[in-house]
């Protein structure tokens, strides 16, 4: 993918260390682990994710930040960081998935991760990616806790190891933050965008129980509650990628997809348990 220049055509703008000729690099020991962002009128929450990729330890990290075109001034507050992060463009696109896969196209790290424009990873959190990755070294793909925080003041922590079967069943993986190799892209391409919501979920999906995976009982990111994913139209699109990629039988799937939707319509209550338990 060619990098456009400050300002180019058609409203395309970019900025970033890259543009400035500096560059990250894997060193022995210490691998370039990329960061990836998508945004698209983020302006409220931008800047805490940028600031929680700046604080970590681990000293060699690139942080790629993709914006949809937005007209909320999210593109002024990259501005601000033009010199502390590797690289943002701004530009449209065709969601989520489409702004990943222009970042895989341009990003130069070993390990990847994906971190959601008002996500933050916590302190430490790629440095115990990375020594996780070294007591693995045969691992594609690696998870760990995340702490989902909801605006009614409830919190939960997801994360847990798993097999192939559960992922078939449509287990929520704890996905942002988590660690991809560079080569689990090479073998299994990238994100079909024709997923708006589970393109991720349906990529691990293609290894058919080939995947080598590793886990860590830590939590590593914060990631603020509903957006798109947290709707009614994830089942229906998990149902798709389990038939059509994973190769799940029909039944079982429409059978799953009615418990999802039914412990859908019973959020609203845990919701209102977990308002109760903040208070007391």
């Amino acid at each position: 993918m060619q990098i456009p220049h400050a300002q180019g055509e058609h409203g395309h703008l970019s900025g970033g260390r890259r543009l400035k000729g500096i560059l990250e690099e894997n060193r022995d020991g210490q691998p370039l682990v990329t960061v990836v962002t998508a945004v698209c009128n983020g302006q409220s929450f931008v800047a805490g994710c940028l600031e929680s990729v700046l604080r970590q330890d681990y000293p060699n990290i690139e942080h790629i930040v993709v914006d949809g075109a937005s007209s909320d001034g999210t593109v002024d507050v990259l501005r601000l960081y033009d010199d502390r992060i590797a690289l943002w463009m701004s530009e449209p696109d065709y969601g989520i998935y489409d702004a990943w896969n222009k970042a895989l196209r341009v990003a130069r790290g070993e390990w990847i991760c994906f971190l959601g424009a008002d996500d933050e990873l916590l302190p430490g959190a790629v440095g115990a990616y990375m020594a996780l990755a070294a007591t693995n070294p045969q691992a594609e793909y690696l998870t760990s806790n995340i702490k989902v925080v909801h605006s009614s003041g409830y919190e939960r922590t997801v994360g847990e190891d798993w097999t192939w079967r559960e992922l078939l069943r449509g287990l929520w993986l704890a996905h942002p933050g988590s660690m991809h190799r560079r080569s689990l892209f090479d073998r299994l391409g990238t994100y079909d965008i024709s997923y708006r919501i589970v393109a991720d979920y349906e990529l691990l999906l293609r290894a058919r129980g080939r995947l080598i995976t590793a886990y860590m009982p830590v939590t590593t990111v914060m990631m603020r509650d509903g957006g798109v994913s947290r709707t009614r139209k994830v089942f229906e699109e998990t149902a798709r990628a389990k038939i059509a990629t994973g190769g799940r039988n029909k039944l079982l799937t429409f059978i799953e997809l009615y418990f999802a939707n039914a412990k859908y319509l019973l959020r609203p209550l845990r919701y209102a348990w977990g308002r109760m338990s903040v208070r007391r």
